[in-house]
């Protein structure tokens, strides 16, 4: 294209220039355009501002999400907080424990095992409830705001946690489930954003980066949690990422907008380049064309891989801590650093996978269903076979922290394989797709850990083991059927003109 200006755009340019005034102006949309496709910088454009805003409003959900979890610790009197399941004698107990003085002044609470999981379970609940909808509203009055006051009102909440702790555990529940809701549209709020502001071949960066906040805020939280329970108080936990929920709020209000044409400060070139290379891939039809949605095979192997993938991550994340607790007589959560590395690594991954990935599609022609293909197996398989040799490391407490380590980072390079691949098949509806896919994936979370539990009453090795070969065989199905049945191309029924042909 620029060999072919520089011999026959310019002379015909300056030829034109003298015999006709039309002509020179269409010549010079042909530069422009020329130029936006070329000349576009991504440092503090108006879309990498938008994923770093995304970046840090995940960062903050996820740390709202989990400080529950470690603040629960000290909330419950010792007493109540022991677990039903006897520990193995198969390995010698470890101890690291250190007497440091605390601050003991935090309320506590008779909560006893099954109470403590209702209370933890209760945000699921009310997140499955909100993710179809919230990618149907997003579709209709735009992510920004279904987002906003998703993270907003999530942050509320978890400041009214301990108040709600004092009125009883009934208050508790209901809040987290609260929690839930607002937390369940801003997946589905973001992607549909997305498909308005990511072009094609960066896809793959800008949604890593936004969605890499969520590991990244575990990884600050869970450590950041514990020392803030541990020096001060287990109320500061929920007072401080709730205030930093609501500040963030106000910028985000304040500096995004819902299409770059609303977009306030944003270039004229970058904003042709957005509009251009999204022409022929949004629809404009008002109605949801929801029978081709749910008839849609590669949507389908989205929904199965975003499910076994799951299984698998709650299983190696919420279960192998107990099963080196309970089996290897070695708390991980003694240790914060050795707590937050899997998630670490996860967060690494997907920023270099996101890079990775559209450099493969655009420098090295890769079509975008081998990249997304290729990198789901690499993120499903993976975190399958360590998850199955978890079950063989025999004492060894090291091997099994590099094991879940290893493994909860081979699973980042799912977020640019099938994870976004809704932008792909049908990028004016994602927010709904991606609503459908994340109801499914919510399941494995309630379900997966009871159901191990279950087959754990004895905590022998040969029942974790069965576990974890459960775990990994819906995570090698899943990434076989994507394999199979996943898409990198824009569907026929998300496009403008699909309704009229059909009629």
């Amino acid at each position: 294209v620029r060999t072919s200006e520089n011999m026959f755009l310019t002379p015909f340019l300056q030829t034109m220039h003298h015999t006709s005034s039309a002509v020179p102006t269409l010549v010079q949309v042909a530069t422009r355009t020329t130029y936006v496709l070329h000349n576009i910088p991504a440092c503090c454009s108006a879309r990498y501002n938008l994923a770093l805003l995304a970046f840090f409003g995940f960062f903050l959900l996820y740390a709202l999400r989990v400080n529950l979890s470690v603040a629960l610790v000290d909330m419950v009197e010792p007493n109540t907080s022991i677990a039903k399941n006897t520990t193995s004698n198969v390995c010698p107990e470890h101890s690291s424990t250190i007497n440091v003085p605390r601050n003991t002044t935090g309320e506590k609470y008779s909560w006893d095992a099954d109470t403590q999981g209702w209370i933890l379970g209760s945000f699921f609940y009310g997140y499955i409830i909100t993710q179809i909808p919230g990618g149907y509203l997003a579709s209709k009055i735009g992510g920004k705001l279904l987002l906003g006051f998703g993270i907003f009102g999530t942050s509320v909440f978890t400041l009214l946690t301990p108040l709600a702790a004092n009125l009883g555990v009934g208050y508790l529940i209901a809040v987290r489930a609260l929690e839930g809701l607002g937390e369940g549209v801003t997946f589905p709020a973001m992607h549909s954003m997305w498909s308005s502001w990511a072009p094609p071949l960066e896809r793959s960066k800008l949604l890593s980066i936004s969605y890499a906040g969520a590991q990244l805020g575990t990884v600050v939280s869970l450590p950041l949690s514990g020392l803030i329970c541990y020096y001060m108080n287990w109320i500061y936990v929920f007072y401080i990422f709730g205030a930093l929920g609501v500040l963030w709020f106000f910028f985000w209000m304040w500096l995004v907008s819902d299409t770059p044409e609303m977009h306030r400060s944003i270039s004229h070139p970058e904003r042709e380049y957005i509009l251009s290379s999204l022409k022929d891939q949004l629809s404009t039809q008002k109605s949801v064309p929801w029978r081709p949605i749910l008839e849609s095979l590669p949507l389908w192997a989205i929904v199965v891989a975003q499910f076994s993938y799951n299984w698998t991550f709650y299983t190696l994340l919420t279960l192998l801590p107990t099963y080196m607790k309970e089996i290897l007589r070695f708390d991980a959560q003694e240790n914060g650093f050795l707590s937050a590395l899997p998630y670490f690594g996860c967060w690494l991954c997907i920023i270099l996978s996101g890079q990775i990935a559209d450099y493969l599609r655009e420098k090295q022609n890769l079509s975008t269903v081998c990249v997304r293909k290729c990198f789901t197996l690499i993120g499903m398989i993976g975190p399958a076979v360590f998850l199955v040799a978890a079950g063989f490391i025999g004492c060894n407490y090291a091997l099994a922290v590099a094991f879940v380590t290893i493994s909860t980072t081979l699973g980042g390079f799912c977020t640019s394989g099938y994870s976004i691949n809704h932008l792909d098949i049908a990028p004016s509806y994602a927010g709904i797709l991606l609503g459908i896919t994340n109801s499914f994936g919510t399941i494995p979370g309630m379900v997966g850990p009871v159901i191990a539990k279950n087959l754990t009453h004895n905590n022998t090795v040969e029942e974790w083991q069965t576990v974890f070969y459960i775990a990994a065989s819906i995570n090698l199905f899943g990434a076989i059927f994507f394999a199979l049945f996943g898409s990198g191309e824009v569907q026929d029924w998300a496009v403008s003109g699909y309704h009229l042909h059909r009629n």
